[in-house]
């Protein structure tokens, strides 16, 4: 059955154009044209996924979004954010967004993140203990193991929990705050160098190559993403 997406757009060529390519795609679409009713639909029909502007007359998209995730709304939302402006990125997706997406943006590019997107709820709606595997590593959460071609990693057991915070979002850029909460506590949320440290510490154990990363991803001045494509 065809996923349901919900565009709240208010420029009209942006968001008739999404909804154009999404349709194309095989996809169900609504559009919104306001915070507002962008909020009464996704309430109302609980899409599968919300590509949601920041930017919006009224109630803007960081109010759409804390009202949603405030109701217990589970869908993953991808932000729509203006040039480079990484404030806007931090603050959505420590509001709860999945992703975010800098205008002028790909059609292509907004699909693969929809994918991602939508393979890590399915993903999360299926087992609370995710197998990660990609690049020949391997990580079972179930049986607390880490593998590099076959071969046992062996992390300490702060590296163990970056990861795992890592795993159960994956595709998903984390913050320095949100892995910092998760990880170390609310009472470290402003010692990014210590995320800095340990992922580093992650990359030498677990990529082939620690200097050209293929599975921890940086996303500069904002955090980090484990790849899940």
């Amino acid at each position: 059955m065809a996923a349901t997406i919900l565009i709240v757009e208010d420029e009209h060529a942006v968001a008739r154009g999404i909804q154009y390519a999404l349709q194309q795609e095989g996809y169900e679409v609504a559009v919104a044209r306001s915070g507002e009713e962008g909020l009464e639909i996704a309430t109302r029909q609980a899409p599968d996924l919300v590509v949601l502007d920041v930017r919006l007359p009224g109630m803007d998209g960081f109010e759409v979004l804390r009202r949603l995730r405030a109701a217990g709304a589970k869908m993953p939302v991808l932000v729509l954010t203006a040039r480079d402006d990484e404030v806007d990125k931090v603050i959505g997706l420590e509001l709860g967004a999945d992703d975010y997406l800098t205008k002028p943006f790909g059609i292509g590019e907004l699909l693969a993140r929809m994918r991602v997107a939508l393979r890590h709820a399915a993903r999360v709606g299926d087992s609370d203990d995710p197998v990660y595997e990609a690049e020949g590593v391997r990580v079972d959460l179930a049986a607390r193991r880490v593998l590099r071609d076959g071969a046992e990693v062996h992390l300490t057991p702060r590296e163990y929990q970056l990861l795992v915070g890592l795993v159960k979002h994956a595709g998903k850029v984390l913050t320095h705050r949100q892995l910092l909460k998760e990880v170390w506590g609310m009472n470290y949320v402003n010692q990014a160098h210590y995320v800095r440290v340990y992922l580093a510490q992650l990359r030498q154990k677990i990529e082939a190559d620690p200097a050209r990363p293929r599975l921890l991803l940086t996303e500069p001045g904002i955090g980090y993403r484990l790849r899940d494509e």
